[in-house]
């Protein structure tokens, strides 16, 4: 944090005064779909506070509100700060702009503690539970991309309080600090180890052990440490796990979803948003599938993992195995269930998907959960025809969200057009037949759309070329050859048996490797353009006569 007004804001708290109280019905966002409850009205009357906050004021109970969350706090004195920092918004930055019920002037996130017992007036008691974890609403409140980060980067947040005896609080009232458990975890200290240092195992086991600090938070921590604990009981290496095949329905003439499950696994995850995993075949193949859907997590739920494959004209066997020889009853070996998609797609306002045929399958997941959490979002996509629509029942839910393109009926679906009238502030995501994910990415060009702002999810990847020779440095030099029909990690798999991989078609950059020296042929989305003079992607890239190369 920097600047001369933040020096004084460690400075100790024990008493405060109310400037102003807000609270708001729920609204619709302006430009958005979007209902949220941000836009907060100053009351000038006495106002009943109960255990879920302050009466009349409404929240979205995906992201806000409960008991942990009943009322939100701000320190008036950050808004000339922001001012200077966007003198183009200086309207905006105004007490009450971050949605905050309680304005003050000196409580604030260096000042304040989890646990600190606060009286408010005569009646009300509250807890500080949690610092204020800022969403993509921000961005838009603000007019601001990606402002939202901001925020928790110089602990500005503000934070929640829950109620410990209700009453009623007036603007004017005192707030006095009764209590005060965890001295040590000011509201900026969680900030640090919640958002920018996360790697801390000390510190996410300290964090996991504060009982004040709300249930958001502190499975976050609690998360990490149960992740900690299960690196050091294993190699991070290609895990193979039985899978049964429970379920195999016929959606279209070429497509069928497939559902498999696993017995349940102590400390397992949830699944990541817009997943992919590798699935080891009968016949000795391994291939990557997107997750169309997933549940199971914890030592009591049964782990399942869903799956749409369509029957590949061109099949090299993988395709062709799951339609015609894999069975219910049958068992799959599963690995590396993982995600490429970036974790800044929060900060966007609107979220646009791309898809071709099926290329769906990638996106039905991260539909499914911005449904479910109220996100704004809308497919664009293109089939060959009604027939060949996978998860049709599905797709339909989502009513006017969704625009088909049918090729049978002569439409056709204009990417430079959808490009170039994106909403503000959005995400896109592209995912289908390499014609489309060439034409994505040229528009994408045009349009000025940044790499940060857009996701290629490809479910197929060209890896063939003219032959080529690899030296790799930190393995004694040994100089591979490559052929022309196949990639430099199978050939780095097959000499020295340790390079990680993942989806092996250019999305994920997990099988990264560093260029020391050569020209390198560029294929994939998983590179942001200055990555691309000193790495390249095994999977699907490949050298011009002979590179030099570490793994």
């Amino acid at each position: 944090m920097k600047g001369s007004y933040l020096d004084n804001l460690a400075a100790p708290f024990e008493a405060d005064r109310l400037i102003e109280i807000r609270t708001s019905g729920m609204k619709q966002m302006p430009g958005l779909n979007v209902m949220s409850g941000i836009d907060k009205q100053i009351r000038t009357v006495s106002i009943k506070v109960d255990k879920l906050g302050l009466e009349g004021d409404e929240h979205d109970p995906t992201f806000h509100g409960g008991l942990d969350k009943a009322i939100l706090g701000y320190c008036s004195s950050h808004y000339p700060s922001w001012q200077e920092s966007y003198p183009d918004r200086v309207d905006k930055f105004v007490p009450g702009g971050f949605g905050e019920n309680f304005v003050t002037a000196h409580m604030n996130e260096r000042n304040v503690c989890i646990g600190d017992v606060i009286s408010v007036g005569l009646e009300v008691i509250l807890q500080v539970s949690l610092p204020r974890q800022p969403c993509f609403k921000l961005n838009h409140r603000f007019s601001l991309k990606n402002f939202a980060p901001e925020t928790y980067k110089t602990s500005r947040t503000g934070w929640y309080y829950r109620v410990l005896r209700e009453g009623t609080v007036n603007a004017g009232d005192e707030l006095k600090l009764v209590e005060r458990k965890w001295p040590e975890w000011t509201i900026e200290r969680v900030q640090e180890y919640l958002h920018r240092v996360t790697d801390n195992d000390e510190m996410n086991e300290k964090l996991a052990e504060v009982e004040a600090l709300g249930n958001e938070a502190r499975k976050q921590f609690q998360r990490r440490v149960a992740k900690a604990q299960r690196r050091k009981m294993q190699k991070k290496e290609d895990a193979w796990e039985s899978f049964k095949v429970i379920s195999r329905k016929i959606e279209t003439p070429r497509t069928i979803s497939l559902v498999i499950e696993a017995p349940p696994k102590p400390h397992s995850e949830k699944y990541p948003i817009g997943a992919h995993a590798r699935l080891k075949l009968g016949n000795g193949l391994v291939r990557a599938y997107s997750v169309v859907s997933s549940s199971g997590s914890g030592a009591e739920q049964i782990r399942r993992l869903e799956f749409g494959i369509a029957l590949d004209a061109n099949s090299r066997g993988g395709s062709r195995y799951i339609h015609q020889s894999l069975k219910e009853g049958d068992t799959i070996q599963v690995s590396n269930v993982t995600s490429d998609v970036s974790g800044t797609t929060g900060a966007a306002s609107h979220h646009v998907f791309i898809a071709g045929g099926i290329g769906i399958t990638a996106f039905m997941d991260m539909m499914y959960k911005y449904d479910n959490i109220n996100w704004s979002f809308q497919l664009h996509y293109a089939v060959r025809s009604s027939n060949d629509i996978p998860f049709r029942d599905r797709l339909e839910s989502y009513g006017d969200r969704v625009i088909i393109y049918d090729k049978s009926k002569g439409q056709r679906m204009d990417i430079s057009n959808i490009m170039k009238t994106l909403p503000w502030n959005s995400y896109t995501y592209v995912c289908g037949p390499n014609r489309m994910m060439e034409a994505a990415k040229t528009t994408a060009d045009e349009a000025g759309i940044s790499p940060q702002e857009i996701h290629f999810e490809a479910f197929s990847a060209d890896t063939t070329g003219d032959p080529f020779e690899a030296q790799v440095a930190n393995r004694n030099n040994k100089v591979v050859k490559v052929g022309e029909e196949e990639s430099l990690l199978e050939v780095l798999k097959r000499e020295f048996g340790d390079i990680p991989s993942s989806c092996e078609v250019g999305n994920c950059g997990t099988c990264k490797v560093s260029v020391i020296n050569g020209q390198i042929i560029h294929r994939g989305s998983a590179l942001m353009p200055d990555e691309k003079d000193v790495s390249m992607l095994s999977c699907v890239s490949r050298g011009v006569g002979r590179i030099t190369i570490e793994v």
